[in-house]
């Protein structure tokens, strides 16, 4: 016979009474949709857990002139929603919009996606990395704000009695993009994802998320975009730069092995930057 395990629920109404809760062990939960699968990957679900839901400040879009400020409860439908039309934001809003089906997309949350330790393929991973996000926790110390690669390489240790409050994004990029290949229509998680952003200089920033571990920015091909002439942005040529300086270690997993993963990247970074061009105008 199965052991029994009680469990605790909190719907914390504070950020006070959730980190309250986070002292005393309970584990964050936003929308649920990869801690709720957790006994399918072999490991058990949290004793006690702590949902944000009911903070109003954590479901809020704040969309100003020149920033804009993400709560980390907002699903993705909400997000999508919210973004869609502004400029520069083309590529949050196509991440938010295409991940997984409609029905994981109405309660899966932008901290959600930053926070699943191993959850390799967060669509909106790469997207925010182009956009050079800040993460602003609430931690033991008070508010802490990190750039979004820094968070990224320390969320083990921060997430340990931190909690992931909101997202900040500057509106400096002209257009963005956000290109995913899954093996099937829906549903599945994709084998590469590539973003891409363009910012007022004209200069390209891409993200890779799902063939390593972690996403992480692209910066040698960045690198070598900006060292070459302006026909660098050239898709073709894009895809040229991308298979000579294709830096990954692919991560072989049930969707593909790696050096697949690694394959694929040229031909996305080729649509990823025609896609990039016709969004600024520059096709």
């Amino acid at each position: 016979m199965a052991s029994s395990v009680e469990r605790s629920f909190t719907a914390a109404s504070t950020l006070d009474e959730a980190m309250a809760a986070r002292r005393q062990g309970a584990a964050v939960l936003a929308g649920g949709t990869w801690m709720m699968r957790d006994p399918r990957r072999g490991i058990d679900l949290p004793e006690a857990v702590v949902a944000l839901h009911r903070i109003p400040a954590l479901s809020k879009v704040e969309i100003e002139p020149d920033h804009v400020v993400i709560g980390a409860a907002v699903t993705h439908a909400v997000l999508g929603r919210a973004l869609y039309g502004a400029a520069g934001f083309e590529g949050v809003v196509a991440a938010a919009e295409g991940a997984a089906n409609p029905g994981i997309r109405r309660v899966a949350t932008v901290g959600g996606n930053l926070c699943a330790l191993d959850f390799a393929a967060a669509d909106l991973v790469p997207a925010l990395l182009v956009c050079e996000a800040t993460v602003e926790l609430e931690t033991v110390e008070g508010p802490k704000l990190l750039g979004i690669s820094d968070f990224l390489k320390d969320r083990h240790t921060l997430l340990t009695d931190g909690i992931v409050t909101r997202i900040h994004l500057r509106r400096d990029l002209v257009a963005s993009a956000h290109i995913r290949l899954p093996l099937r229509k829906a549903g599945d998680y994709p084998v590469a994802i590539v973003s891409l952003a363009m910012d007022k200089d004209k200069r390209c920033r891409i993200a890779v998320g799902s063939v390593e571990p972690v996403a992480r920015r692209w910066t040698a091909l960045e690198q070598a975009m900006r060292a070459g002439p302006a026909s660098a942005l050239d898709p073709e040529r894009a895809a040229e730069l991308a298979l000579e300086h294709n830096d990954f270690q692919g991560r072989d997993g049930k969707e593909a092995e790696g050096w697949y993963r690694r394959q694929v990247l040229p031909p996305l970074v080729k649509r990823g930057v025609a896609a990039l061009l016709k969004t600024g105008g520059l096709a």
